[in-house]
């Protein structure tokens, strides 16, 4: 099976992270979100452990999601002496801003039949899949490791153990306007070839 190179490229230079500041305020489709995860389940799993889950947050769910992780950075960081009201403030409002945000975790392999690293790395090819997968159909994404996401007190929330981890949130929504040209510096400051012995 042999599919269109060139369009494959173009779908990859055109991913991008779009912010929700930068969303139109319109509802994504949960048929496309569903996309997103099916495609997400095909990346890449060493011993087939497919550590990935998401839990997706949309309508009055996005309000849950708020008022958990506002409440639950509050307790943290009151208790360690690092709350800041305006952090707090932006964890209670900011999600109204997407259309939906997949809370997005890693289940450990109870057997630990592959090193963490791998699992961890598999979870962010799915979450690659995603991307590429709103780029194709005209969506945004952005992907945020802040917030609550480095907190254990928060993965109970999200259905994750112990030995589980939260990644980030996947925040998406339809973009307002065109989409910022990307930049890289050339592949050929990063690579070494090597041909012979």
């Amino acid at each position: 099976m042999k599919f269109d190179a060139e369009v494959f490229n173009q779908l990859i230079k055109a991913r991008r992270s779009v912010f929700p500041k930068d969303y139109s305020g319109e509802r994504v489709d949960d048929a496309i979100v569903q996309q997103m995860l099916e495609n997400a389940n095909w990346a890449p799993t060493h011993k087939l452990t497919e550590p990935w889950r998401f839990v997706v947050f949309s309508d009055d769910g996005l309000r849950k999601l708020a008022a958990f992780q506002a409440a639950c950075y509050k307790k943290v960081t009151t208790d360690n002496g690092t709350f800041k009201e305006e952090r707090y403030q932006n964890l209670l409002i900011k999600p109204m801003e997407s259309s939906h945000i997949i809370a997005v975790g890693m289940k450990r392999d109870e057997k630990k039949s592959v090193p963490e690293v791998e699992e961890i790395g598999a979870v962010f090819c799915a979450i690659e899949n995603m991307y590429l997968t709103a780029t194709a159909n005209g969506i945004g994404c952005y992907l945020s490791t802040g917030g609550v996401t480095n907190f254990e007190e928060a993965k109970d929330f999200f259905g994750l153990g112990k030995a589980d981890k939260l990644l980030g949130f996947l925040n998406i929504g339809i973009p307002k306007g065109t989409l910022p040209e990307g930049r890289r510096k050339s592949i050929n400051e990063k690579i070494k070839w090597i041909k012979n012995i």
